[in-house]
């Protein structure tokens, strides 16, 4: 056991989790490679749980923050801030929401607890849909709508949350049907659960859920629920924490894949707007910002310094258009790495969009999880010299691949190379 990982137990909680056997210290980056303590060098293709979007070490981001630090870091939302004002204004337009308004917070899961306190507000309501295996934080109340048992470490909520089918395609009772017919069953069963629920205030859903491994309905499916939310009032809330700003490749927001019906009433996002920095918020229309009757700050949220983050980084990723490169790389690696597995008895799928990628494995001649080989790939992979993540839910094991967004072709070849092998060396 090394010195820092003994005085890491010693001190922090042993709920905090650790990738690895011998876990690993990160010592610097630069574009899709990471360094460690002892000088070894990483492809990565995880960044950091999708939050290094465009790259390690990058040099627009860094000068923006040294020259912002050199003048103010903070003074809280009690002042005027020309840079929060100026990516409020750069993420409304982006938003595709009309009349927006954004309220800037410091994480994901802060964005999604001001989204539920926004809806449940404006609705008079704290019932909550949510999708079956979905992920949104771990405050009290995001851990509360929360559908994968493996991240809630709590029934209790101050919200009362009805599951809805419909994220995960290739498993549960509709899994057989086509996608038509797995949209219309789904629809179907949101219509007979709120013939048995008080109204509810909201449905809060990933287009791609993440930590459940990567996986996603039908394209039209949140769209054809926005048609019956939209009857009854009931508000739409996106979590784009994982999908937003072009990962995805094929839009730049994941909800666009089901935006037939309009956008979404509420956005939240996070982690790649800051690549790196401490940046979450909230988009919603002004009517439903404006709902609160007290009076409400942030004090680290939209901060100078990790505005100008944010501005930076959104500026490379739109001008370098990364999001069609998520698209091109993306596919060239799904369809690489669905080639590289066609053999293998344990990959059950390879699955995604643009460069959020999962590849679920199964114990071979099962349909059974296989944590213990996700585990095994993960050690093998970091011995190649490639970091990935994985996740899943109720009966899954998947590997989460997801670089940053800047990824090149050849780096891609690379990792798909590594990654082939450490799944050949754990069957």
């Amino acid at each position: 056991m090394s010195d820092l990982y003994a005085r890491h137990r010693s001190v922090l909680p042993d709920w905090l989790a650790l990738y690895y056997e011998e876990p690993l210290e990160i010592t610097h980056g630069e574009g899709r490679h990471v360094w460690d303590v002892a000088g070894n060098r990483y492809l990565d293709f995880f960044g950091g749980i999708l939050t290094t979007m465009t790259a390690h070490a990058l040099p627009e981001v860094t000068k923006a923050v040294s020259e912002q630090a050199g003048r103010i870091v903070h003074s809280s939302t009690l002042y005027l801030n020309r840079p929060m004002v100026e990516l409020a204004e750069r993420v409304a337009k982006l938003s595709g929401i009309p009349d927006a308004r954004v309220f800037f917070t410091t994480s994901g899961t802060e964005a999604n607890d001001t989204a539920l306190m926004l809806a449940t507000t404006y609705r008079r309501s704290n019932t909550i849909l949510a999708m079956r295996n979905s992920y949104h934080g771990r405050s009290f109340s995001a851990v509360g709508i929360t559908g994968n048992r493996g991240w809630s470490p709590t029934s209790l909520s101050p919200l009362q949350t009805l599951y809805v089918h419909g994220g995960v395609r290739g498993r549960g009772p509709f899994a057989a049907l086509s996608d038509d017919e797995f949209i219309a069953a789904c629809v179907a069963d949101l219509k007979d659960l709120l013939g048995h629920t008080r109204p509810p205030a909201a449905l809060i859903a990933e287009p791609v859920q993440g930590v459940g491994g990567f996986t996603s309905p039908p394209d039209g499916l949140y769209a054809a629920f926005r048609e019956v939310l939209h009857e009854r009032g009931i508000l739409w809330i996106a979590d784009e924490v994982q999908t937003g700003w072009g990962r995805t490749g094929d839009h730049f927001w994941g909800w666009q894949a089901h935006g037939s019906s309009g956008p979404p009433d509420i956005v939240t996002f996070a982690k790649g707007i800051g690549n790196g920095s401490s940046i979450g918020g909230v988009v919603a229309r002004a009517e439903i910002m404006n709902c609160l009757d007290a009076n409400s700050i942030s004090t680290f949220g939209g901060t100078q310094l990790t505005m100008a983050a944010g501005l930076a980084n959104l500026t490379y990723l739109l001008e370098h258009d990364l999001q069609g490169n998520a698209r091109r790389v993306g596919g060239l690696l799904i369809e690489r790495l669905r080639a590289a597995t066609a053999q293998d008895p344990g990959v059950r799928e390879v699955r995604g969009r643009g460069l959020m990628i999962g590849v679920e494995l199964t114990k071979p001649g099962t349909d059974r999880a296989d944590p213990d080989r996700a585990s095994a790939v993960l050690e093998a992979a970091r011995a190649g010299g490639l970091l990935i993540g994985k996740g899943g839910g109720h009966d899954t094991s998947a590997l989460r691949i997801a670089p940053p967004l800047s990824l090149t072709v050849a780096e891609a070849e690379e990792g798909a190379a590594i990654l082939e092998s450490a799944l050949r060396s754990t069957q």
